[in-house]
């Protein structure tokens, strides 16, 4: 039996998460259009933007899909177009895309680039001549 979800829809301010209208009008080309049904049978294809809308505030907020606002539609189905669009390279098309664009506007300086990474080992846990405890399953250490 499948359970109710008691979730209460927020209350929604048209926009304050929503993609602004300039990068959508940038990227929705980018998205590959919806897959055609053989039969009639089904629910329709979902609205590209709500669900894009959806995967940016998980990817956002770290939620789990499933916790999803309910504005967004289902956490699944926006999973579901998630992994399809990773697949097709839609969000790396969309970071170039954005880059190229603030290149334009703001100038990047490639000539001087980072990466950031963890280059200092984790340090050892206890001291390095300490005495090595005696495990149970050693031989000399069971009882008769």
């Amino acid at each position: 039996m499948r359970r109710k979800e008691n979730r209460k829809p927020l209350q929604r301010i048209p926009g304050w998460r929503d993609l602004k209208d300039e990068f959508w009008d940038e990227v929705k080309d980018l998205i590959p259009p919806a897959k055609k049904k053989r039969t009639k049978q089904g629910r329709p294809p979902l609205d590209i933007r709500r669900v894009m809308n959806g995967i940016f505030y998980v990817l956002r907020t770290g939620c789990q899909w499933k916790m999803m606002p309910k504005e967004y539609g289902s956490g699944s189905s926006a999973h579901r177009y998630f992994q399809r669009w990773v697949k097709a390279g839609v969000f790396k098309k969309m970071w170039k895309r954005c880059l190229k664009e603030y290149d334009e506007l703001k100038g990047i300086k490639w000539e001087w680039q980072i990466l950031d990474t963890q280059t200092v080992q984790s340090p050892v846990k206890g001291e390095k001549n300490r005495e090595k405890p005696h495990g149970s399953g050693k031989i000399g250490d069971k009882t008769t």
